[in-house]
């Protein structure tokens, strides 16, 4: 092979694409996909950095007219090359630029300063060392001074000590260093994420079942290198314990883990049970992390300091040199699917991650996604069930308010009497309770009841949210306003707010519980770092009986002392425009339930909903994953909808609205002359649900069949369509796949 293909670190679609270079002599033994090279570009031949993504012995043109590439980066890791390849599996598969997959799977590419510890140690021997200072009290270097004088006390100091307590310069200390006077020693310092205390590592007793499940995948690992899985366990069931059973078995082969979680707010929780259990092996990444602590984990990582990452989805590029299981803990969330490009999902490439490495995936959630299990009943992973919860403890009793029999109180409006009561019942008790609502802010909206105008947001297709400070604000670019006294419209002074926001669920519970204490989490009282662990802390030493909150409140939260769980208007996302909704709607209100009794004390859920008859709803209150999962399967068989068929969305965004439309038409007609006589549908152009942001509108169109390489077939041409016309250079386009 005597030719690279390579990817260069520009930003710019025009060079989205392998530019081929000859390789020199000595290098053609060391160079392979994922390599790092230094390559000359353009007509200056400035030297840029590259990634091989492909190896030939068959020239593009002209052998005469191909640049020899200059080096190669050769303390890249195996694990970085490995990375680099699989971002040529997630540029094909979702239809991204390749750099836009690079700089996905490599987050902390750019070089991070490093942190060290240095310490300034006496180079010469006593006697020496008097002598200097007697020297340097003559020439008056009172700063050279002070340091002989402490060093001959103390032998070696820190850095800081010196520079700080006593008042030296960088420059003063390297001079002296230069002379032979002293000795700088460096020492590598990790920016580490703050852990709690050092427990002892302990084995957990696990059950009967949760055994079972940890014989029949250790018993095979050999066999089957990159097994998947599927823990379907219901609430409470104990399938943390299993994961960290399977992950202790991979470290006792020197192999590492990676545990993805869908929330920063479970990050705390889920790290202390691995801590106690791994001790300091183990380390956290998350988006609010600096770069320079992403950094260093990733080093350590890449050094085998650590055995165990644990995060969300950009933990799922740790570079571990021997990764031998992916865990992805309530797999069916869909903060695991990026809302960028490249658009993926973290199953998807946890499970080529896992081919290319011989590496396990094990998938765990009460309330699966579709698609895994469709995956699981074709045989394409193996499905464990844990149908009983780890404790020996029954799973809550759930019951159902049906909002439309309830009287029109207007001094209550959020909490049906039912819930009342069973609120009253439980603070007598002394017990907690959570409360969930799907919504966020003091109001949804503020609409004219003159004439029906809603107040939108100037740069935004979406209506402003009132919050207790009497102002409106917008949730997605920032914009605020105060809240008018008249309507912009028609002057009306009948202004009228949708009040069902946590704020206003708050102001409620307080006025009719005011003995009670209260905490509310949300995104607004968890914008300050580590807002979240002190909410959960403090709920968790019950120095709060009722904790208020979106959904990040019931999403894997462990709380004993919880026995009630009030699920406030559990039909809205039943609403949202999205064939996913049902799905949606069950998942949330099954993992809301599950929040309830576990521990010794029974536990109850009180489901608010205007709609108590829908599949979602019922099943959800029955736990029934298996009725709800045929139900759905039913409808989105016939529709052709994912995971029955597939489903292509193509975003299109451009500050033009006039050249957005014409771009998606011209889009739409090409997409009907390749996919005629197919069977294929195609839908749009159309807004998208928010049809502006920041100033940039948006539109989508969907393809949609029961092939999948048919899409992927289709996609791939649209792809040179776009590049092959200017037309387009204004509009951004990405691709999703089944969203």
């Amino acid at each position: 092979m005597i030719y690279a293909d390579v990817i260069v670190n520009i930003t710019a679609h025009a060079l989205d694409r392998p530019f081929q270079y000859r390789i020199p002599e000595a290098l053609r033994d060391k160079l392979e996909v994922g390599s790092v090279v230094t390559v000359p570009f353009g007509n200056g031949n400035r030297p840029v950095t590259g990634y091989v993504i492909g190896l030939s012995d068959q020239p593009a043109l002209e052998p005469e007219r191909i640049k020899e590439l200059s080096e190669a980066v050769l303390d890249a890791s195996d694990e970085e090359k490995r990375l680099t390849g699989l971002a040529v599996w997630i540029r094909d598969r979702y239809g991204s630029t390749m750099l836009q997959a690079l700089h996905t799977v490599l987050p902390v590419k750019r070089k991070v300063q490093a942190q060290e510890k240095k310490v300034l140690v006496l180079k010469l021997p006593e006697d020496a060392a008097r002598q200097e200072l007697e020297l340097m009290r003559r020439k008056h270097l009172e700063a050279r001074v002070r340091v002989l004088e402490a060093l001959i006390e103390e032998q070696s100091l820190p850095w800081e000590i010196v520079t700080e307590k006593l008042h030296v310069t960088p420059a003063v200390l390297n001079a002296m260093a230069k002379k032979g006077c002293i000795r700088i020693e460096r020492t590598r310092v990790y920016r580490k994420p703050p852990l709690p205390e050092a427990l002892a590592h302990g084995a957990v007793s696990l059950n009967e079942q949760q055994q079972a499940i940890v014989d029949s995948i250790c018993g095979r690992w050999e066999e089957d290198l990159c097994g998947r899985y599927l823990i379907q366990g219901v609430t409470g069931s104990g399938k943390t314990e299993v994961y960290m059973e399977l992950i202790a078995h991979a470290v006792s082969r020197s192999e590492q883990a990676i545990v993805l979680i869908p929330e920063i707010a479970l990050t705390y929780q889920t790290l202390m049970r691995f801590y106690h259990r791994f001790g300091d092996r183990v380390s956290v990444i998350h988006s609010r992390m600096s770069e320079g602590e992403r950094f260093d984990q990733f080093e350590r990582a890449k050094n085998g300091d650590i055995d165990v990452m644990i995060g969300p989805r950009s933990a799922l590029f740790t570079p571990f040199p021997h990764l031998g299981i992916i865990v992805i803990d309530e797999e069916h969330e869909e903060s695991y699917r990026s809302g960028q490009s490249p658009r993926y999902h973290a199953r998807e490439v946890a499970f080529q991650r896992g081919r290319m490495e011989n590496a396990k995936v094990v998938l765990g959630s009460a309330t699966p996604s579709l698609e895994a299990s469709w995956a699981g009943r074709r045989g394409e992973l193996t499905i464990f069930k844990l149908n009983q919860r780890a404790r020996a403890v029954s799973l809550p009793e759930v019951s159902i308010a049906d909002l439309r029999t309830e009287p029109r109180d207007s001094t209550t409006t959020l909490l049906s009497r039912p819930l009342r009561e069973r609120m009253e019942d439980c603070l007598g008790k002394g017990d907690q309770m959570m409360l969930f609502l799907n919504r966020r802010g003091y109001a949804g909206f503020v609409t004219c009841r003159s004439c029906g105008h809603v107040i939108k947001c100037p740069h935004c297709d979406v209506s402003l949210t009132l919050h207790a400070s009497g102002r409106l604000a917008c949730h997605y670019c920032g914009y605020e306003t105060p809240m008018p006294d008249r309507c912009p419209e028609c002057g009306s002074i009948y202004l009228r707010t949708f009040r069902a926001g946590t704020e206003q669920v708050e102001e409620e519970v307080t006025r009719l519980f005011p003995q009670a204490r209260v905490l509310r989490m949300d995104r607004d009282t968890t914008t300050a770092k580590d807002a979240q662990l002190k909410i959960l802390s403090a709920f968790a030493s019950h120095e709060a009986d009722i904790l208020i909150g979106t959904q990040m409140i019931v999403k894997g939260h462990d709380f004993p002392d919880v026995t009630l769980v009030g699920i406030l208007l559990a039909d809205l996302s039943l609403n949202i425009p999205d064939y996913r909704a049902a799905e949606r709607t069950f998942q949330l209100l099954t993992q809301a339930a599950g929040r309830a009794g576990r521990s010794s004390k029974s536990g109850c859920v009180l489901i608010q909903t205007y709609a108590p008859d829908h599949y979602a709803v019922q099943c959800a209150a029955r736990q029934d994953y298996e009725e709800f999962y045929r139900q759905e399967m039913a409808f989105r068989s016939m529709a052709l909808y994912p995971p029955a068929g597939s489903l292509v969305a193509i975003h299109c965004s451009c500050a033009d609205r006039q050249h957005l439309e014409t771009a998606a038409q011209y889009l739409r007609l090409f997409l009907e002359k390749i996919l005629k006589r197919t069977g294929a549908a195609i839908l749009g152009p159309a807004d998208e649900n928010v049809a502006k942001i920041n100033d940039i509108w948006r539109m989508v169109l969907y393809l949609r069949s029961g092939s999948e390489e048919l899409l992927r077939e289709a996609r791939r041409r649209l792809e040179r369509y776009i590049e092959a016309n200017e037309g387009f250079s204004s509009v951004e386009i990405q691709f999703d796949i089944n969203q």
